[in-house]
This record gives structure tokens, C-alpha cells and sequence, in this order.
């Protein structure tokens, strides 16, 4: 069956954008999940799923493995890297009218990336930013399925779009403003990439975290929305491939690709979904609005 969404000329590039982040947020984190291991430690590895397991049978040695083998954390671990491989390809292949594809991809892609964010927010002492600012990559399979199928320039689509970009920046910026203590990546990342001494870094930081703040309010501003979403995409792409900058070396194997590559490549949606609303915003709306305009 032909897709509705896909075959309007004016939403085709729309819908490419967004199967793009897609892709490449899911291709990120599987590389993470095969090469590296899932950030699932903080959940698993403690007393409590000890316990659950041993009531199906699992000894302690078959739990945490015997060092030649892994054990059943590392086991479902590596099983969960598939599901990331199956939300790539659904990235690529879901069809409007293909409803088991959209409810995979819609409930199964975001279920997994709201997993990943909250391992990653237990990590970090449970500091809210980090889990706000995983917004983009947690909606972003969500977003296709929409843009598949309402359509990639109604409202709720659209409305999605500015929820996901707004906790991407409001997460960013409480870092980078210090409202929460400013990871040390950020600050050797600006002095890497920039060859800058800590004052400046902090200055440049506290900067860009007002700048983000800016762009969450003026993105509900008709006109300054469209430079907002434009700032964003910019400064979305530019902190994420400030990870392989900062991070690779020709001393390395491989410059390093293997190790950080996949940190700019998963943020994806840091600039997709931005440069989705600045597109859609320069052109008229053809799709039935809201009682107040997104």
C-alpha cells in the first residue's frame, strides 16, 4: 500500500530528515551495545536483580559469569543490542499503513531509548538534566512514526518536534550554566576543541547554557522561532561531533573512530529534529492547525 504521508511531495524530505535521526540515533547506541556494553550496570548489577534471578534457578557464578564466560547480565545485555538493531531497520522500512512497524518502532524504539536515559540518569546521581536532556533521542523514533503517519507538518507532529528540542537544550543549558555541576567532559571538550584555558571554557559554557535557555522561549515566538530552531541545529551538530574532535588522535588505533565516533552519531536528533522545525516553519502549512499555532 502507498504511504500518505511519504507520497505528499512537499512532506517527502520531511520524512527522509526524520528517518535519518532516526537511523543514526539507533545506529549509535547499537554500536555502543555491541562494541562497548549498555549503560544497564546501575540497573542490574545489584542485589536486587540477584535475587529475582536466583528465584528462576540462576547461581551466583551463572550470574555474574566465571571470567571466561559471560554471565546472565552480560548475556542479556548483548541480546538487547538486537533490538537496536531491529529499531534501525524499522527506521529505514516503516510504511504508514504498516501498523505492527509504526507500533514497534513508535512504543518498542521509545520504550528502549527512555531505558538507556534512565540508566544514564541513575549513573549521573540522578541529576534530572540528564535525563531531560536526553529528550530528543527518547522521542525521536516517536517523531517518525508521526510524521509517518499524521503526517510530517501537522500540529502534533510539530508539537512533538518543539517538546523534544526543548528538553535537549533545557538539559544542556542547566549543565552549562551550572544549575547542576557542569560535567568535566564539557569543559575539556571547549578546551580540546578550542585551545582555551578553564576561565574561558567557563565562560563559553555558562554562554551557550543562556543561549539555550533563549532558544526554549523563542521557539514559542512566531518571529524569532524560525533563527531559534536554525541556532539550535547549528549548535546541536557542533556538540556532538565535539566528542570524535576532542576525543580523536592519530596515536590511536584507528584515530580513535571506534571510541568516539558513535557519541556524535547517536546525537543525531540533537540537530535533526531542530532543522525538521526550521524546514517546516519556512513553508506554509497545509494540515489542519491547532487552536494555537505550533
Amino acid at each position: 500500500m502507498s504511504d500518505v504521508a511519504d507520497n505528499l511531495p512537499a512532506d517527502k524530505p520531511l520524512i527522509a530528515l526524520l528517518r535519518l535521526g532516526t537511523f543514526l540515533c539507533f545506529a549509535g547506541w547499537t554500536w555502543v551495545h555491541f562494541y562497548w556494553e549498555g549503560p544497564y550496570g546501575v540497573l542490574l548489577w545489584h542485589d536486587t536483580t540477584y535475587e529475582l534471578a536466583s528465584r528462576w534457578g540462576i547461581s551466583w557464578e551463572e550470574f555474574v559469569g566465571s571470567g571466561a564466560n559471560d554471565g546472565w547480565v552480560q548475556a542479556w545485555i548483548a541480546r538487547v543490542a538486537w533490538l537496536f538493531v531491529g529499531c534501525m531497520v524499522l527506521s529505514l522500512t516503516a510504511r504508514q499503513r504498516s501498523w505492527w512497524q509504526l507500533a514497534l518502532l513508535g512504543i518498542g524504539g521509545t520504550l528502549l531509548m527512555t531505558v538507556v536515559s534512565y540508566a544514564k540518569y541513575l549513573s549521573a546521581n540522578s541529576q534530572l538534566p540528564m535525563f531531560v536532556e536526553h529528550g530528543g533521542q527518547i522521542l525521536m523514533p516517536l517523531l517518525l512514526v508521526l510524521g509517518l503517519s499524521l503526517g510530517a507538518r501537522h500540529w502534533v507532529t510539530r508539537g512533538m518536534a518543539l517538546l523534544a528540542v526543548i528538553t535537549t537544550f533545557a538539559g544542556h543549558g542547566s549543565y552549562a550554566l551550572g544549575l547542576w555541576p557542569t560535567p568535566a567532559n564539557f569543559y575539556g571538550m571547549i578546551s580540546v576543541v578550542l585551545h582555551v584555558d578553564y576561565e574561558w571554557a567557563r565562560f563559553i559554557l555558562r554562554t551557550a547554557g543562556l543561549l539555550d535557555f533563549v532558544v526554549c522561549v523563542g521557539l514559542f515566538i512566531p518571529w524569532v522561532r524560525r533563527g531559534c530552531a536554525l541556532y539550535a541545529a547549528l549548535w546541536g551538530l557542533l556538540t556532538a561531533i565535539a566528542r570524535p574532535v576532542a576525543g580523536m588522535s592519530p596515536s590511536l588505533y584507528y584515530w580513535g573512530a571506534d571510541q568516539f565516533v558513535h557519541e556524535a552519531v547517536l546525537r543525531a536528533p540533537h540537530f535533526v529534529i531542530p532543522l525538521y522545525l526550521f524546514w517546516v516553519w519556512s513553508r506554509p502549512t497545509t494540515l489542519a492547525e491547532p487552536p494555537a499555532d505550533f
